[in-house]
Order: structure tokens, then sequence, then C-alpha cells
């Protein structure tokens, strides 16, 4: 494919070469399927070349605003872009564009592992362009900038966060100049818009390890800008000898344990999220030190905000994110306790399909160092799910709606619509619950007609 792009780029006396992300994955032996290839000249022309020639199949997007185009066919993605050079005024991230030379282009790049550049054109195919050493950069694991780190983040803002994001991806360190640059530009930030933040922010959590990520938005000063409720989460108060754990911490463990056996975005925000009531609801008790009652219900409250202020899904993974905070309490109460079918009946019902998402976070959450502890929890979380899996086979919990409806209970006692309705409704569906019948149609009749009986209503 890149020899016949470079042999169309001859065709039409271009210089071209791929750069970038690909050109770094290709020495990280990373897969890569966007490929971007800059064009000393016109990308477009050789973008509608390449496209005519690999024919049908192939489709062309052309956006002659910024002077780029694109082809993509099946999984791979090919973008084109003329060499160009970049200026910035103070207030704005998007830059005053003009046609540049390949190594005009290459200055303009947030890192020097994202400068390299090969070229494509048959003379010189396969030869390395590499002005700012990011082969050595990749060796040594840096995340760099090729010019003033200063200039670089105050032009573009958003480049500290993409620093941070592709050092958590890699598994790389910044460089202590780019380090020291985003922590005096930090506040430069602000005129990025939350869509943007909330992109890179995603792709840290879909990180091997996303505590990486957070613990240097926290080192740089980022960190209050994105997510000032993390922030609150931090340090130790001690009272009378006793103090608690530093819950910003604890929450990125539990990330990270989460992040080890599952890929869903959503609930790695759940995880991220569980314990943000805390700072809201801890108080001291004499008797039992620090406590932090509710937290879940307050965290689950404060969800839907900092969501919106993320300008992240207000829909259903946003409800999906709020239900998993809310819940993540209520397994650990259940071991605590006596393990009842009625509570975990009532579980089930409330998580319904996200139930095993609940345990997997509940799991997560124990980051005790007590290694005795830590089993035991796990093998009493075992013994929940078995639970489980016992009661849902006999009694099909999981999102199951009352088996007499509301317009039968109307029709058999003769009533209009009315609040005696649901509350005939509610009392079946706690009566199954607490297991006092099953959920079966006549059982719930009968009990709903002896409800009725009871009220007077026949």
């Amino acid at each position: 494919m890149l020899k016949m792009v470079g042999a169309e780029a001859d065709r039409l006396g271009l210089e071209c070469y791929v750069i970038g992300g690909y050109v770094r994955d290709l020495f990280l032996h990373r897969e890569s399927t966007d490929i971007d290839v800059v064009v000393v000249g016109s990308g477009i022309s050789l973008a509608e070349a390449v496209a005519k020639k690999l024919g049908k199949g192939a489709h062309l997007s052309v956006f002659k605003t910024y002077g780029t185009a694109q082809v993509k066919r099946g999984d791979l993605e090919l973008e084109f872009v003329g060499a160009r050079k970049e200026s910035y005024t103070r207030d704005s991230r998007n830059p005053i564009v003009e046609d540049g030379t390949l190594q005009e282009d290459q200055d303009r790049r947030d890192f020097t592992i994202n400068a390299m550049a090969i070229c494509l054109n048959s003379s010189r195919y396969g030869e390395l362009l590499d002005p700012f050493d990011g082969i050595g950069d990749l060796e040594r694991c840096i995340i760099r900038t090729p010019l003033n780190p200063d200039i670089t983040f105050s032009d573009d803002p958003l480049r500290m966060m993409r620093a941070i994001r592709f050092a958590t991806q890699l598994g790389f360190n910044l460089h202590p100049d780019t380090f020291d640059a985003i922590r005096r530009n930090a506040s430069r930030l602000e005129i990025i818009t939350r869509e943007r933040i909330a992109e890179e922010l995603n792709k840290i959590m879909m990180s091997r390890r996303p505590s990486e990520g957070w613990l240097l938005l926290d080192k740089t000063g980022l960190l209050p800008l994105v997510l000032p409720d993390l922030v609150a989460l931090k340090g130790v108060e001690v009272k009378d000898g006793k103090g608690h754990k530093d819950v910003f911490l604890h929450t990125l463990k539990v990330l990270d344990n989460l992040a080890d056996s599952s890929d869903k975005l959503w609930l790695r925000w759940a995880a991220l999220l569980h314990d943000i009531g805390k700072p809201r609801s801890k108080a001291w008790d004499p008797q039992a030190g620090w406590t932090f009652r509710n937290h879940n219900y307050i965290g689950a409250k404060m969800v839907p905000r900092i969501f919106a202020k993320l300008k992240l899904p207000l829909n259903e993974k946003m409800e999906y994110v709020k239900k998993m905070v809310d819940l993540h309490m209520r397994p650990i109460n259940l071991i605590e306790d006596t393990v009842t079918d009625s509570a975990v009946r009532r579980l089930l019902f409330e998580a319904g399909d996200d139930i095993d998402d609940l345990m997997l976070l509940c799991d997560a959450d124990i980051t005790s160092r007590n290694e005795e502890k830590k089993a035991r929890f796990h093998r009493n979380y075992q013994l929940v799910r078995q639970k489980m899996v016992e009661l849902e086979e006999r009694d099909r919990i999981r999102n199951f709606q009352p088996p007499v409806k509301g317009d039968e209970i109307m029709e058999i006692l003769h009533l209009e619509p009315c609040s005696i309705v649901g509350e005939l409704k509610a009392a079946i569906k706690d009566a199954i619950l607490d297991g006092i019948i099953p959920n079966e149609y006549e059982p719930a009749k009968e009990y709903m007609l002896k409800l009725a009986h009871e009220k007077g209503l026949c």
C-alpha cells in the first residue's frame, strides 16, 4: 500500500512521507490502521490519485478548508495533508496555517516520538528523517517536545493532556523539561473545550494502568482544572490517633484493579467515582472513628453534575455509572451481615443485567494490605455469587416485573387508574423479593386478591 502511495507521488512529482503515530507504532511493534501522509505540495491531489488507483471500495473525503483529504478502504485509513507551518494567537489553540517544508511540519509536531517521518518516494523509500531523536526517546521511554515546551504547550494546551495520555498509554515518563513546562502552563488548559479534554481522559481510562495518568494530572497541577472532585479525596486526617485511608490513592488502586479484569470504559469510570461522595459524608464518631455513611448515595447524586461538567454523555452511560456508584456498598454489606435470600433477591433486582459488573467493581474495591482479610472478602463474595446463581435459577429475579400487571389489577377489582394499583403492584414485588410468594402468576394473583380483600376492595 505505502509503495503504491509513493509511486503515485513520484508520478505527480511530489515528495511524500508517512509521519507521526504510524511511524512511532512501527518502531514500537504496535498495530496501527491510521496512516498520516504528509506531502510537500498538495495532499489533496495525491489523495485523489491514490483513491483512483485503489478503485472500487475506496472512499475519498476532501476537506478543502483545511487542505486535507482522507482515503478509506476497509479498516485502512489514510490521511493526506500538505506540509505546513503554524503560528498561534494567545486566546486560541486554532493555528494560522501556511504551506511549509517537511522540516517546518516536523517542527510543529507535539512530541519527538510523533515527529519522525519515513520517505515513500521510490528513490528514498524507507529513509527515516528523525531531526529530534525520536528513536532515542522511544528507547529511553520519554515524552519530550521537539521545540521549547513552554511555547508548544502555550500554543496548544491540549498537548499537555496528550503528553500525559501518551505517557500513560505507552508506559513512558515525561521528560523533566516537559513536566515542568506543563506545571507552568497548566492554567492555559482553560481555553480547551471540555469535549477535547474528555476524549483524552477516556483514552487515559482505557490504558493498561489508568492510575498513572491521573497521578500525572495531579502532579502537574492539571487535576484541579479537570476534575476537582478527585482532588478533594486526597489526604489523611487524624483525630485521637485514628486516621482514615487516603481515598484518592485507594480510588486509583481500585481503578487499576478493575482495569485488570474489565475493559469496559464506563465501568472504569464507575471505579474512579465510586467513593467520590466520601469528602461530603466524612464525620467523626468518638466510638466508631471516621465514618462515611451514605457516601454511595451522595456520590451517585454527584455523578450527573460531574458528567455534565466533563461533557461526558448524559444518557444511559451516565445512568449506568450512577447505578454502580450507588450500589457498590451493597454486596459488602451482604457479607458483613447474614446473607439472606431476601437481600440477595433485592440486589439482583436493582442491579439487573449489570450485576456481574457490580461484583467486578466490588472485587476491585478490596485493597487492604492484610492478605488474610483480602482473601476472606474474596471468599465471601464468592458465596454471594453462588447464592445469586441459585436464586436466579429458581426465582428468575433479574429484571423481573410483577406477574400481575396493573391493567389486570384494575380489571379484576374494577378500579380506575389510582395510587392503590401502584401500591398493590409494589406489594406483590416486595412479597416476591422477600420470598413470601414465588415469582409465578397464580401465587401473585392470589396474594393480590388477599391484599385487596384486607383493604375492602373486594
